[in-house]
Formats: structure tokens, sequence, C-alpha cells
């Protein structure tokens, strides 16, 4: 028998590692083909011209050009404008 009670330590002080979620490259940017631009969970963003939308709901620019944020039907859209597609 223990004659002095055991410390107990605390259960708490674990926690899961931040997803990195949100606007990677914002309105008039120039990117290259394939830079993400957006990273989230279900389309807060929607896929606009040369943009792609990855298993993850990642979007992604397709060719290279300025990234340009808009509205369309009510969905905010994320395009990639003045592209040069050679």
């Amino acid at each position: 028998m223990a004659h002095k009670k055991g410390a107990s330590s605390s259960r708490n002080g674990r926690d899961s590692a931040a997803q990195r979620l949100g606007v990677k490259r914002y309105g008039g940017q120039v990117v290259k083909a394939g830079e993400i631009l957006v990273r989230q969970r279900g389309t807060k963003f929607h896929p606009g011209v040369n943009v792609g939308r990855g298993g993850d709901d990642t979007l992604f620019a397709k060719t290279a050009g300025a990234v340009e944020f808009g509205i369309k039907r009510g969905r905010k859209t994320v395009s990639i404008v003045g592209s040069t597609t050679a």
C-alpha cells in the first residue's frame, strides 16, 4: 500500500495542427500554372476561368496570368485573366 498519493498529471494538453486554409494568392497577383490560389473546405470560392478544383476543393491556376476575384450568380469566383496560353 502506498502511504502517499501519487502525483496526478493533467489530462489536457492535446490539440491538432492547424490546416493552413485560406486565400494564398490575392487579386492582381501574377501566378504561374499549377499555383494554389485558395485552400478551403467546401466551395466557399468557386473556380472561374482558367481555374481548376482539386479533390479537397483546393483552387489552382490552370494557366499563367493575374488572379481576379468576382461574383457570378451570387457565388464568389476566382479566375485567371490575361493568361498567355502557349
